[in-house]
């Protein structure tokens, strides 16, 4: 056996000793993130009032398409009490009678389209009629009754085409006049609902090229302060991730401060306006809340507003390190 053969250590005590090499490592790379996380903060925080503009002006722009979300949102819950309020309503002819409507009645009730369906004879109609316009007194004069009676039909299906098929099947019953439905306003309600979507799409989109721009500019002028101090680390053997980390950092920081400040002006905003669009409701009878972002859209307006900070840091730290050339 020759002498350089008997210096080198076995198979098995090489692979133990890189597993410790390679622990030691990643306890290396987690104590520099975790130095560079703190640092980046701290130099933040030394400049608490630029910092502060950043943050807000990151803020503003994210809580412009959140609102618009939000109001949505209050679009789709009125839109599903207008689909559970959408009925058509079934005229019967003249010259039937009252058992015969209600033998129409349950035939209409059994078909697989109509989830429940309520009966108004002749005689019903009239004072409905009568007390809706305050006219009883000349609508008492007639001699015979105008008014048919009718079938008032909720679909189980109350889209719009289901809604149409179910009329054509119902008009073609023995002793139905005519089925009369109007859709046109939950179709128009529909349509502006995916307007609103695709409007608060394309302003979260604008807005979030903003805070890109807003982070972006603000990595920048922090690389040019420090590019003497890059150029040092290049020249010294640093890479591009290592010399790119605080800055990440910082960008980070800024978008999860401006998401916070966005988060506490949506709610600020909420309680603004609970009262009046309560006392709103209450006028017409009705009961509404304002949505709120709850857990999971906050953890989502906290996350994308992060992201969105260190992805402008990465694209502005990466184009500026492409340009630095240590000397």
């Amino acid at each position: 056996m020759s002498r350089d053969a008997a210096r080198q250590p076995p198979r098995g005590a090489r692979s133990q000793s890189q597993g410790p090499r390679a622990s030691s490592r990643m306890r290396a790379w987690g104590r520099h993130h975790r130095a560079m996380c703190l640092d980046s903060a701290r130099r933040l925080l030394r400049h608490p009032l630029g910092s502060l503009l950043t943050m807000l002006a990151i803020a503003i722009a994210l809580v412009l398409p959140a609102a618009l979300w939000l109001a949505l949102d209050s679009a789709r819950v009125l839109d599903a009490e207008l689909e559970e309020s959408a009925t058509l309503t079934v005229y019967l002819a003249h010259q039937v009678e009252e058992a015969q409507a209600g033998r129409i009645n349950e035939a209409i009730g059994a078909h697989e389209g109509v989830a429940r369906t309520r009966l108004i004879t002749a005689a019903e109609g009239m004072a409905e009629f009568q007390q809706a316009l305050g006219l009883a007194d000349a609508l008492g004069r007639l001699d015979d009754n105008p008014l048919p009676a009718s079938v008032v039909v909720s679909p189980v299906d109350p889209e719009p085409e289901a809604v149409r098929q179910l009329a054509e099947s119902l008009d073609d019953l023995a002793g139905v006049d005519e089925v009369r439905l109007d859709l046109a306003w939950l179709e128009r309600l529909r349509h502006l609902a995916e307007l609103g979507s695709r409007l608060a799409l394309a302003l979260g989109v604008l807005f979030g090229l903003g805070v890109l721009l807003v982070v972006g500019n603000t990595i920048r002028l922090a690389v040019e302060s420090r590019r003497q101090e890059i150029e040092v680390v290049m020249l010294i053997g640093a890479t591009h991730a290592f010399v790119r980390r605080p800055f990440l950092y910082s960008g980070a920081w800024y978008g999860l401060g401006g998401g916070l400040l966005a988060w506490g002006l949506l709610g600020l905003g909420n309680e603004w306006l609970a009262a009046p669009v309560r006392a709103l409701a209450a006028s017409y009878g009705a009961t509404f809340q304002l949505p709120q972002l709850g857990a999971a859209g906050s953890a989502t307006l906290l996350i994308c507003s992060t992201l969105l900070g260190w992805l402008g840091a990465w694209i502005a730290v990466s184009r500026h390190l492409a340009e630095i050339r240590p000397r």
